[in-house]
Parts: C-alpha cells; structure tokens; sequence
C-alpha cells in the first residue's frame, strides 16, 4: 500500500464514517499534501500544492499521487519530525489558528493510522496543540438585523425566498451549510420547530420565531404558484431560479446583495447572523447551556466566546443596579 492509497483510506473514513463535509475532507487533503512533500524534501512548499511535488486536491478532496512514494516516511513519522514541521509553519508565518487546524489534521490521520494498525504508535500523542487567540466574533445590534431582514422585497419570488433565507438564520442561528441543506419537511409549522441535520450528520431540533415562520410560509405560496416549480427539487427548502438546491457560495452572494442595499458593513457574513442570534440571545437573558444546545455545539468552551461579547451588558446593569458603582 502507497502513501496515496493511506491518504486516501483516510479521507474516505471521513467522508463516508464520519460524515465530513466535502470541504472539510479537501482542508484534511491539502494539510496532508504539504505534509507528505516536507517529509519527501525536508521542507514544506506552498501548501504542498503544484510542480512535481507532493499531491494535488481536486475539488472531490481526494489527494492524487504525481511522484515519489514516501509511504515508509510516513509511517515511521517520529515526534521530533512532527515539531520541525510546526517550527517550519511558523518560519513561514502561518497563524496560530492555522497551525491548529494543521496539526489536528495529523492528529486525526495518525490516531486513523493506529487504529488500522498502520504504525505502531502515535506521534503526536506528547505534542499540545498551541494556545490561540481568540478573536471575538462579529455581530450586528438588533436595528442593524432588523434593517437587513426587511430588505429583500418579499413580493417576487427571489425576494420572499432570501428574506425566508434570512429571517430562518437570524432566528434559529443555524450554519449556512445546515440552512442549504434543510428540506421543506424540516419545518414544522405547527410545532414552530425545525430539524436540523448538524456536522457529522447529527440532527437536533432548534424552535423557529413566528415571523421567520410566515417568511417561509409567504416564499413557499409563491414558489407553488410559479410555472417553473413543476421542476424544481421538490424536496429542497431553498432553490435558485433553475429549481435547483441553493449553494452556501450563492447565500454569500445573495447576502452581499443585500448589505450593500442596505448601507451594512460589507464584510458581514452568513456566520455573523449566527454570532448575532447567539449574543441577542444572551444578552437578553438567555442561559449559556441552552444557547449551546441551540447552536448544535459539541462543547460548552465554544459557546463560551459568545460572554466576552455580554460583558459591555453586563458592566452597564451592573453600573445600574449597584449602589457604589
């Protein structure tokens, strides 16, 4: 078995067991491009991609040989190699966050390797992952949301469609990847819930607002009433004007659209209505627990940047309410 085939048994572990989005599986490709062409010259190149070096990573993510075979290299990784590779990124002034994501792609490889009994320990097992600042996330005040949502004119149907688009991500803070992934049989109306299908395919239950609600409703009475329906995905929640599921890249662009008629902040991104639902959220008294439970978060430390973001409420009510203050 070639280096190749190791990578590529890997990568189809976490496609097809692990559930991995497809970018994700071609992030996990390219990390490991670069890493197999420093171990083959002793340095790493520009992320491993091009010439006659390393592999390339079509958009499948599925790493492709085109020269020397280093699987012997690869197997018998030791610690000390592992440390040069991270010296080297940071020679080459990588940020710590992308290190992170670097270093735990190779863990997760070599743990797939162990398991499958492909080496015969984990080199990675005494290494730490280096600390990371922690940015804070983005998020826009309540009149800014409300100033988006009315944008799109909801009396055509691609206008009622983004403002559905919009009004659901606001109000459940769910990812963009989950909202182009929802169906319509994922609404429910009367229950004024909505399944959502998670990283690693884990569904949750997430409550939606009444006037999220009523956008969804209003674009779905204009999508029966349009010729072109008889066509579209009839299972999909979001399509494009072909009838085609919507594409995450397209509800950037849809989005983009809209800040700019709105006069917002053009670097605001789909993910920044979520940061914006979780802060409001909290701000207005909702318990970090349940804020992670709505959010589909594995771990309570991620939804815990979200009370740096609180602190501004929580100094004002303080200099409010206490006597001395």
């Amino acid at each position: 078995m070639s280096e190749i085939d190791l990578i590529n048994e890997f990568l189809n572990y976490l496609k097809f067991e692990r559930h991995f989005s497809p970018h994700t599986a071609k992030c996990y490709a390219a990390d490991l491009s670069q890493f197999c062409a420093f171990l083959r010259e002793g340095r790493g190149g520009a992320g491993g991609h091009g010439g006659d070096t390393g592999y390339t990573t079509p958009p499948s993510g599925t790493a492709v040989m085109v020269k020397t075979d280093i699987r012997q290299k690869l197997v018998s990784v030791t610690t000390e190699q592992v440390k040069t590779f991270l010296a080297f990124l940071a020679e080459q002034d990588y940020s710590k966050s992308t290190t992170a994501r670097k270093l735990a792609t190779l863990r997760s490889f070599y743990k797939f390797l162990l398991r499958r009994n492909y080496v015969p320990a984990n080199p990675l097992a005494a290494i730490r992952t280096p600390k990371q600042e922690r940015r804070l996330p983005k998020f826009l005040e309540a009149d800014a949301i409300t100033k988006l949502l009315n944008t799109p004119d909801d009396n055509t149907l691609l206008g009622a469609r983004d403002r559905a688009m919009l009004e659901v991500m606001y109000s459940t803070g769910i990812r963009v990847s989950e909202l182009v992934d929802l169906n319509q049989g994922d609404i429910d109306f009367v229950g004024q819930c909505v399944r959502v299908r998670g990283k690693g395919k884990k569904q949750r239950q997430t409550p939606i607002g009444p006037t999220a609600l009523a956008a969804v409703n209003r674009y779905l009475e204009l999508r029966r009433n349009d010729p072109r329906n008889a066509t579209s995905d009839a299972q999909a929640l979001f399509v494009n004007k072909h009838g085609q599921r919507l594409s995450t890249r397209s509800v950037r662009r849809k989005l983009d659209k809209y800040l700019a008629e709105a006069g917002l902040d053009p670097t605001i991104s789909p993910h920044t209505l979520r940061h914006s639902f979780a802060t409001h959220m909290l701000n207005n008294g909702a318990d970090l627990r349940s804020v992670q439970e709505l959010l589909g978060h594995q771990s309570l430390s991620t939804t815990q940047i979200y009370t740096h973001l609180t602190a501004k409420r929580l100094k004002q009510a303080y200099d409010d309410a206490h006597p001395r203050a």
